[in-house]
């Protein structure tokens, strides 16, 4: 198994999903996810159909599913790690929670119109080409629909974040605890709203959400709204 198929994800969230199963009560866009507005940013989800994009573990879509009516929460991530971890924690909360495994692109293109929302809190956003998922998630929204992420402003180096659309290799572990490098996407806000529009993607706002502590592995957020055009 090479780094370029080996799931990067394998290890993330195992020890938290051992000893905590619950649903969310909360759900935060902040790095700390300890601050900041919640999920009112996407606006109102009762009886929507929403998408998770890079969902991990699916806490943020479980906690859209339990405790704001939408029709349905797609909670979707590449990773067969994150998805057996998110299917034993939450798939008794189908058919309002449907736990999918795909990359984002994929998953998208193959779902022409058929979300209201989507969002990415660190998930496939930061680790996706923009100039591929964008486009894609502009064709899997409904006219007038709404795209949400949050992403770091900077690396969590505190080196700033890039003035261009490239991506930087970060560290990585494969299965078997080898040493690799993955993809990241840390852009500053101008490259952001650049990517959107071309995408075709209006009313783009941008805030930053800063770290409410400091440390090694702090980081302001950039929470980002955009919509699909009517």
């Amino acid at each position: 198994m090479t780094s370029s198929t080996a799931d990067l994800w394998h290890h993330y969230g195992c020890a938290r999903a051992t000893r905590d199963r619950t649903v969310p009560a909360t759900f935060s866009w902040s790095w700390g996810q300890d601050t900041g507005p919640g999920p009112e940013v996407l606006g109102h989800l009762t009886g929507r159909c929403v998408g998770d994009l890079g969902a991990g573990t699916a806490r943020h879509a479980a906690h859209l599913a339990v405790h704001h009516q939408p029709a349905e929460v797609t909670a979707v991530d590449a990773s067969p790690a994150q998805h057996a971890m998110a299917t034993d924690l939450y798939a008794h909360l189908a058919p309002r929670l449907r736990i999918v495994q795909s990359d984002a692109v994929s998953h998208l293109r193959a779902m022409p119109g058929a979300y209201d929302a989507l969002y990415s809190v660190f998930g496939a956003v930061d680790f996706t080409d923009p100039r591929e998922l964008l486009p894609a998630a502009a064709t899997s929204l409904k006219p007038g629909g709404h795209l949400v992420f949050a992403t770091l402003a900077h690396y969590l180096s505190g080196t700033p974040a890039q003035p261009d659309a490239v991506a930087a290799d970060i560290p990585a572990k494969t299965p078997d605890g080898e040493a690799t490098t993955m993809r990241r996407w840390v852009l500053q806000e101008h490259v952001w709203t650049k990517l959107l529009d071309e995408a075709g993607f209006t009313n783009i706002t941008i805030d930053v959400l800063p770290a409410t502590n400091s440390g090694p592995r702090t980081a302001d957020t950039l929470l980002v709204s955009a919509y699909h055009p009517s």
